[in-house]
């Protein structure tokens, strides 16, 4: 085994032959050159670790040229030396700082755990959380190099009256550290003991039965697909995501019933909701006529997508109802939701059938109960519903300042 001192010269003055030839520097050990039967000239450092019993192993510093150079190549052995005698193998110091630069690179990470998400509320939460809030501060930093202070810096950028915001964002958060945990890519979360962002005080703003009426009548001036779906909402008190994503195969006309499956629901469950008279009418006027397609989307736009601007139609139903009268207090589309329960409860319809109609699995339906109690509701829910519809129906009649006919209001 030849023998020398690994310079410029010696390097430049190493013949390629049948096979792998090496020149051993003598004066740093382990330190060499090493050239290949097609001439191709590196630089190498051997040791071994845990005694003479241990196998030799070999690492490729890189190969001549810049940046390694017989000087730039002897300081880097130097520091491998350095690792070795505290221990620590420079190959698997190495594989695990090229798969935390590639594999465990925060957005590299995120991506994979985004495609890891089920349900597409989740995975749409997930996705937005880390495009617009974690990336721009993470960016590649590698998750085990990720702190509490890199997560607060995340955090510290949100809207401190946004508090929602900043419990969702700490959730996926939380469930991808979690996640890495889990996978043995992380040691511990950085979010371990952290404390959880205050919650968010729940709403409970009800309509009353004239911002009912009115909310109704100025639907139909906001867009075609929106103005549908926000009396649809009004009608059957389901999730707005639910509504938007109606398939027409979903529905059945003559039993007058929307079947929506549990891939489609909040809580992954199946769910039946008998149509009122309200709701028939107004897919009877989606479709210009009482034959229902059979399938494809139901609130669709003009160019076959699915709706996803219910943020700028309800802004034309709000201007839309300021312009005609007094503004409507801040509200939501899930208002609607609790307008529908809460009007329920009024007309007396007992609670564990309204937990039914809206597809709660909580209360009535939770634990012991909801294990062994499998009835459906159906002819409660019909019921619960066509009472709701009759009433919605009361507050359309025409009045002084509503003499619009109810037909062609819902038209």
């Amino acid at each position: 085994m030849p023998t020398g001192k690994v310079n410029k010269r010696t390097v430049d003055a190493l013949a390629k032959g049948p096979a792998v030839a090496f020149l051993w520097d003598d004066e740093l050990r382990g330190f060499g050159a090493k050239i290949t039967p097609a001439g191709a000239r590196s630089y190498v450092y051997q040791y071994r670790l845990g005694g003479r019993e241990a196998p030799t192993r070999r690492y490729t510093i890189g190969a001549h040229g810049s940046p390694w150079t017989p000087t730039t190549a002897r300081t880097e052995a130097e520091r491998l030396a350095v690792l070795v005698a505290q221990g620590i193998d420079p190959a698997a110091a190495e594989e695990k700082r090229r798969r935390e630069a590639v594999d465990l690179n925060f957005t590299s990470y995120a991506a994979r755990f985004h495609a890891s998400c089920k349900g597409v509320g989740w995975g749409k939460l997930v996705e937005r959380t880390f495009r617009l809030h974690a990336e721009p501060v993470l960016g590649r930093k590698a998750l085990p190099t990720i702190t509490r202070a890199d997560v607060s810096a995340v955090l510290d950028r949100l809207p401190l009256e946004q508090q929602a915001l900043r419990r969702n964002v700490f959730a996926v958060l939380r469930r991808l550290f979690r996640w890495a945990v889990t996978r043995g890519d992380l040691e511990r979360s950085p979010l371990d003991g952290v404390e959880t962002p205050e919650p968010v005080q729940a709403r409970d703003r009800v309509l009353s039965d004239d911002e009912l009426r009115r909310v109704w009548i100025a639907a139909s001036t906001g867009h075609r697909v929106f103005g549908h779906i926000v009396r649809l909402l009004i009608a059957t008190g389901q999730r707005r995501e639910e509504v938007t994503g109606l398939d027409w195969s979903e529905l059945n006309r003559a039993a007058a019933l929307w079947s929506l499956p549990g891939a489609r629901s909040k809580n992954k469950e199946g769910h039946t909701v008998p149509l009122n008279a309200l709701a028939v009418e107004v897919l009877d006027g989606i479709s210009c006529g009482d034959k229902w397609p059979k399938s494809g989307r139901v609130f669709a736009t003009s160019s076959g997508a699915a709706y996803v601007a219910h943020a700028a139609g309800k802004r034309q139903i709000d201007a839309k109802l300021a312009k005609d009268g007094d503004p409507l207090p801040a509200w939501r589309l899930h208002d609607l939701r609790r307008t529908l329960a809460t009007g329920l409860q009024r007309l007396g319809v007992r609670f564990e059938v309204t937990e039914a109609v809206l597809n709660h699995l909580a209360g009535s339906r939770s634990g012991v109960a909801g294990v062994y109690q499998r009835h459906h509701w159906t002819d409660e829910k019909r019921a619960a519903l066509d009472a709701w519809g009759r009433h919605v129906a009361g507050l359309l009649e025409p009045t002084e300042n509503n003499v619009i006919p109810l037909a062609a209001r819902r038209a």
